[in-house]
């Protein structure tokens, strides 16, 4: 049993969900949990109860009131020691499984000792979850609406805020539109919300628009207050107007997974049940509901909702349909990049399917964000992009995902769906209709052999580049003259790395932040340690390791082990008795080349690449010495 706050006052046991009526002991519930363990005194849970207007028996009325709450507790099992007597007041037993507003601000905390940008954004997010409409909506008292629900306003808000900061930092400028869109709306008087909408929309390239939403502040705070934005604000629209470069956009438009509005998962959806109401003042307790009309508005002038009003499931946002921008430096893939955008532009009647498969790091999301980049003008219902993963690795639910999907036949046109990053067919087949007569591109490291045998479509299973892509790429990235004056490193580079698109682009970044670092230097250091030395400090997602570590871990344990004992096997090419004659050593190998980390098979010998075979080899070494790294996010 939890107590909720952050939202209407209720008591929720699973998914089940009792919205107090508004009365007396809800106010009374509501100073308590306000404040979670500490000791509340009597004069202000009189204020609570009662404002300037206490009556001369309020002090007996107080003890009532707690017994009444009590009987209401034991009727929905909750122990009536959880309101604990105390000189001068009372003191309520909670914490962060029980009271929301407790795991909120734990989870605040934890986000200040996070260590890096990704956790504490998880954190933040999930604290921003907890909040489930308006606050004390239910809640009779004059009191707590005008000393305390301003207070946890600004929590929230200053969370939220916090969180938007971090996305922006990390470039991902257009997944964050969203939130910012509605806070700049919801909350016109904080001048902060306004600058990171503006902020996002230039660093899009929608210039126009973010200085039509600079003057639209502007003429508000002149209209309303007679002043001019802050300087902060001022400073970007400066910026704005002299096309400055306001940092580095890298993570929102690099080849790697990427992220929806909201990449943690959303709370379980509430099934309320009949709502319980509390006692009324004058009475005892009552079984039936009272009729919405009969609610008072509480203070504010906000009509508090009925309980069964409370959504079932979370609001269907959809992410506005935004440009997509080409990715920097996208070499290679040439018939690939061909088949697939002409299979985009033929106007089937039905959703046309494109699969693209292949080991981690390979270049998938790449080559997906490519195409649509080529082909968005051939969808004017727009084009939709959705991570199907977790920050933890976890597969977004179908629902999870269709919260950013376009509710069929809601578009204007056709739309082009790019599912980056899933898992298995189940999470792609209940999306389908939300294109029909448009396109779907799904990247994932399996070849979802059972979506093609439902649902048709192609499928590119990619491999790495070829010496001549690899050179393009680092050109590309590098600048044609510092290719060209060490050709034979570039080339020594583009072997340390594989061929892998994800290496090489993590090469290419160290020595762009390294100008005085020769080629042939890096490809020494590489070399010494491949691919422990392919990461980037800054970015765990710029990572071989990691990104090899979510492929291999998303496996069962067993087909893990498979994969560790290749690491002692000679040579590149794997026998079908590998792993021995069992059906199971077969059924392995297969798991493994579905999972990306092996390629070919049956009827010819599989193979395995240099750096993959690398990483099984170091991972079983960790292993056996038990220090083997914990699942990487």
């Amino acid at each position: 049993m939890r107590f909720q706050l952050l939202g209407p006052l209720s008591i929720a046991e699973g998914h089940d969900v009792v919205v107090l009526k508004p009365s007396k002991p809800s106010s009374l519930l509501a100073a308590l949990l306000l404040h979670p363990g500490s000791v509340v005194s009597t004069g202000y849970l009189l204020r609570a109860l009662w404002d300037d207007d206490q009556p001369a028996t309020a002090r007996a009325a107080l003890q009532s009131c707690v017994l009444r709450l009590r009987r209401i507790f034991v009727k929905y099992g909750v122990a009536g020691d959880v309101i604990e007597a105390v000189p001068g007041g009372y003191r309520m037993n909670v914490d962060t499984d029980t009271l929301d507003l407790v795991r909120f601000r734990t989870l605040v905390r934890a986000a200040d000792g996070a260590g890096d940008a990704e956790g504490e954004l998880y954190r933040l997010k999930e604290a921003l979850t907890l909040w489930q409409g308006p606050l004390l909506a239910n809640v009779p008292s004059l009191m707590l609406h005008r000393d305390e629900v301003p207070g946890l306003t600004e929590e929230r808000l200053r969370t939220l805020e916090r969180a938007c900061d971090i996305e922006l930092s990390l470039g991902r400028c257009r997944q964050v539109l969203v939130d910012l869109w509605e806070a700049a709306r919801r909350h016109p008087g904080r001048e902060r919300f306004a600058e990171q909408l503006i902020e996002a929309l230039y660093r899009t390239g929608r210039q126009s628009e973010a200085l039509a939403e600079y003057r639209a502040v502007k003429g508000r705070l002149k209209e309303e207050l007679g002043i001019d934005p802050g300087p902060s604000l001022q400073r970007l629209e400066l910026a704005i107007l002299r096309g400055d470069d306001l940092g580095s956009v890298a993570l929102d438009q690099a080849p790697q997974p990427l992220e929806i509005a909201a990449p943690v998962r959303p709370t379980a959806p509430v099934a309320v049940t009949a709502a319980v109401p509390a006692p009324d003042d004058g009475g005892p307790p009552r079984g039936d509901r009272a009729p919405a009309a009969d609610w008072p508005v509480p203070p504010g002038g906000r009509a508090a909702p009925a309980p069964l009003a409370l959504p079932a499931s979370p609001t269907h946002l959809v992410p506005p349909a935004l440009p997509v921008p080409p990715v920097p430096s996208f070499t290679g893939r040439a018939a690939e990049r061909a088949d697939i955008t002409a299979r985009l532009r033929e106007c089937a009647p039905d959703t046309t399917l494109v699969v693209l498969s292949g080991a981690p790091g390979i270049g998938k999301t790449a080559l997906a964000r490519q195409c649509a980049h080529d082909t968005q003008d051939t969808f004017p219902g727009g084009v939709f992009v959705v991570a199907m993963t977790h920050p933890d690795g976890a597969p977004l639910t179908a629902d999870e995902a269709m919260a950013h999907l376009p509710r069929p036949g809601a578009g204007d046109g056709r739309a082009l769906l790019v599912l980056d990053d899933v898992t298995t067919a189940d999470q792609v087949r209940p999306l389908l209709p939300a294109a029909p007569g448009g396109a779907v591109i799904v990247t994932s490291r399996r070849g979802l052999a059972g979506l093609m045998a439902t649902h048709g479509g192609s499928v590119h299973r990619l491999s790495t580049l070829d010496p001549a892509e690899s050179r393009q790429l680092l050109t590309a990235a590098l600048g044609a003259e510092r290719v060209a004056a060490e050709p034979a490193a570039a080339g020594e580079l583009a072997d340390v790395c594989g061929h892998f698109p994800l290496s090489l682009r993590i090469a290419a970044a160290r020595l762009l932040t390294r100008p005085g670092l020769s080629v042939e230097d890096c490809v020494r250091w590489l070399a010494e340690d491949p691919p422990a030395r392919l990461s980037l400090a800054d970015d765990p997602r710029m990572s071989v390791p990691q990104v090899f570590g979510r492929a291999l871990h998303r496996l069962e344990p067993r087909w893990q082990d498979a994969f560790r004992r290749l690491g002692d096997q000679e040579g590149l090419l794997v026998p079908a008795h590998a792993l021995g004659d069992s059906p199971e050593a077969e059924e392995a190998l297969e798991r493994l080349a579905d999972a990306g980390l092996l390629e070919e098979g049956p009827p010819g010998p599989y193979r395995i690449h240099r750096l993959l075979k690398i990483y099984a080899r170091r991972q079983a070494r960790e292993r056996n010495t038990g220090e083997a790294a914990t699942v990487p996010h």
